[in-house]
Parts: C-alpha cells; sequence; structure tokens
C-alpha cells in the first residue's frame, strides 16, 4: 500500500478500492436526500481521475470516504460523507487531510466543493480547512419536503 494516513477512532485511510462501491453508497444514502448508486461509484472508483479514500479500520469496515475530481489544475470534491455513527469524531476532518496530502502531489492548484448552505457542521470543517466561500447557488439540492436548498460554492488554494 503506497499511501496510509492514521484517522480518528482506530481508523486509518487509505484509497478506495473497486470493491468499496458498497459500502460508499450506503453511506452517502445515509447522509444524503439524493444518495448515489453503487454502479456510480463503482465507475468513479474505475477512473484515475477521480482518486477516491476511504475511513476504516483494521477489518477494512469503513465510517467514511471522500471522492475527488481532478482535471488539469483544479480539483472537485465531488462528495464527502460519514457513516451517521462515526460522525463528530473527527473523520471528516481526517478525510480531508488525506485528501489534501495526495493533492499536494497532483497538479492541482485549487480545490473547489459544494455544500449545503444549511450544513453548518461541513461549512465549519471546509472553513477551518482553509476555504472560502466564492458564491451560492440558489435551489441546488432537493430536499425531501420539495424544497430546495441553495448550495454555497467554496474552493481553497493547494500551496
Amino acid at each position: 500500500m503506497d499511501r496510509l494516513w492514521l484517522a480518528p477512532g482506530k481508523l486509518h485511510i487509505e484509497p478506495a478500492e473497486a470493491g468499496d462501491a458498497e459500502a460508499m453508497a450506503r453511506i452517502h444514502a445515509a447522509s444524503f436526500y439524493r444518495g448515489w448508486p453503487s454502479a456510480d461509484f463503482a465507475r468513479f472508483l474505475d477512473d484515475k481521475a477521480t482518486p477516491a479514500f476511504v475511513a476504516c479500520d483494521a477489518k477494512r469496515r469503513i465510517a467514511g470516504f471522500a471522492l475527488v475530481r481532478i482535471v488539469m489544475d483544479e480539483a472537485e470534491l465531488l462528495t464527502i460523507a460519514v457513516d451517521p455513527k462515526w460522525r463528530g469524531k473527527g473523520v471528516g476532518r481526517a478525510l480531508m487531510q488525506a485528501l489534501f496530502s495526495d493533492l499536494m502531489m497532483s497538479p492541482a492548484k485549487k480545490l473547489f466543493l459544494e455544500v449545503d448552505a444549511g450544513n453548518d457542521a461541513a461549512i465549519a470543517l471546509y472553513k477551518r480547512m482553509g476555504f472560502i466561500t466564492l458564491s451560492q447557488r440558489q435551489g441546488y439540492y432537493a430536499r425531501p419536503d420539495g424544497s430546495a436548498a441553495s448550495a454555497l460554492v467554496m474552493a481553497c488554494d493547494l500551496g
């Protein structure tokens, strides 16, 4: 294994593997109203331009993951999700730190993301990681009640 980072709760972070698609889809569905199917994750995991990382224990039980797309000198955090029982324990922050570490070895100079404007915990994490808000997209995310949530577009320089 070429890349490995430590994470809280006796977890570690490593590159995702093709067999992780089901677990990633399960965690994504528990985290977002419109979870992505495992087939989508399988396609991402098969694409070298979309590195993915999982936080897992020694038995490779996945507690969270992050998926990024790199295009030339820009990267976009496509999604990040932490299993509900692991939230609030620093797993998301550890995933972001591993992602930053890995991106430092890529041509990417800036990392972009979109986040639900009402997701205070995620926004606070991103701000602590150095992200700034660039703009807001009205009605970007669908909600279960039929309403729509705005998304903040945020970015961070990678060095």
